[in-house]
């Protein structure tokens, strides 16, 4: 079994359907995805947002559920491939 190594992966930019934010991701596997934030994106999420207005205190958001979708569905069409480890498609 390859063990996948983050540091070699080719982040591509993918906009949130929802908020438009542009984060950049690698696509791993079904279950394995890693996504770079910036402050900006963060800034823009709606989720986020949402998030942060519902707290009573400063809470921090582990994911966005709409940009989770954008993602599936970007593999789903062939916007986003599934890599391997080495930064190459299978």
């Amino acid at each position: 079994m390859r063990h996948t190594d983050e540091r070699h992966a080719v982040l591509r930019d993918v906009r949130c359907d929802r908020c438009r934010a542009v984060v950049q991701v690698a696509k791993f596997s079904p279950q394995h995805t890693s996504v770079q934030w910036t402050s900006e994106a963060a800034g823009r999420c709606a989720e986020f947002a949402e998030r942060q207005a519902e707290a009573t205190s400063r809470v921090r958001v582990a994911s966005c559920g709409s940009l989770r979708e954008t993602i599936d569905r970007a593999v789903g069409d062939g916007r986003l491939a599934v890599s391997a480890s080495d930064g190459e498609a299978p």
